[in-house]
């Protein structure tokens, strides 16, 4: 068994989606429009050539390095004409890959975004959806559905052949609703399908908090989770590993590209702050899980 610290449960609920996004990796914000860009063939045929589009922001494309998309989506399994479900997609960094090849290549991609409960959330989404409704030759059909406190399925159940947690686990831990999330990914998906996880990695063998202060959560325990909600480890990977990262930054995680804070989460930055040694980290040692529902 993993250890947590004492006091602490893992059903913790704590407030709603939106600030629940905004306390993750410094919150999803709004992009722009997707620009008419021209997919290649009217339509990316690999992942390859969906990493590469123009239509992405060159700010998301910068990160590519570190988040590895060609070689992580391939690694889960990623073929075309697949029904994927990506919950908490936040300003859409992985759905500018996903929805243009899905949508290319007669898939399906459902979005579980946050549950619309408060203000805050409901621009969040409203501005997600807004990006799709501005290009829709190019993301196709995306259906938008919520994951949150009390929301329903993310997709029709036993319909999905890949499921991905990309850097949300430590939010819905700290929110208690991380047990639901293993649970919605075992219902969406069909026998054999896999859930993608990628996630901000601590260091082995220490407790874990669960409420995450930090933003890291220990791999051994998210494969716990995974199995205890039936899935069996089909496998791991250091695709996202920077060994550089040492883990013990003043304001956790966020401390690191791409958020770069320099005072606590919610207060005003730090003047003159000096970011160049958390720069020269680069972004966060990352574990990459593959789990299975077993056929």
């Amino acid at each position: 068994m993993i250890s947590v610290s004492p006091g602490a449960s893992r059903r913790l609920v704590l407030a709603g989606g939106a600030s629940l996004a905004l306390a993750g990796c410094g919150g999803p914000k709004a992009k722009t429009p997707a620009p008419a860009a021209k997919p290649p063939r009217g339509g990316p045929q690999t992942i390859a050539e969906a990493v590469a589009g123009d239509w992405r922001l060159p700010a998301d494309r910068a990160r590519d390095p570190w988040r590895h998309p060609v070689e992580s989506l391939t690694w889960w399994g990623l073929k075309p004409g697949m029904t994927v479900v990506e919950l908490w997609p936040g300003a859409g960094w992985y759905t500018d890959i996903l929805a243009p090849f899905l949508a290319a290549t007669d898939g399906k991609l459902y979005a579980a975004n946050l549950e619309p409960t408060d203000p805050t959330a409901i621009q969040i989404v409203d501005a997600y959806k807004a990006r799709l409704a501005a290009n829709p030759k190019l993301f196709g059909k995306v259906e938008v559905t919520a994951f949150g406190p009390t929301s329903g399925p993310v997709a029709p159940a036993g319909s999905a052949d890949l499921v991905l947690f990309l850097r949300n686990l430590h939010n819905w831990m700290a929110a208690g609703i991380v047990d639901k999330a293993f649970k919605a990914a075992f219902a969406a998906l069909k026998p054999g399908g896999v859930l993608g996880i990628e996630e901000h990695r601590a260091e082995a063998g220490q407790v874990q908090d669960v409420l995450v202060a930090d933003g890291y959560v220990q791999q051994a325990y998210a494969i716990q989770l995974a199995k205890e909600a039936g899935f069996i480890l089909g496998g791991t990977s250091e695709i996202n590993a920077n060994p550089k990262d040492t883990r013990d930054h003043p304001f956790g995680v966020w401390t690191l590209p791409p958020t770069r804070l320099s005072a606590p989460r919610g207060q005003p930055a730090t003047p003159g702050f000096d970011h160049a040694k958390y720069d020269a980290i680069g972004e966060s040692d990352r574990m990459t899980l593959k789990l299975v529902k077993p056929k």
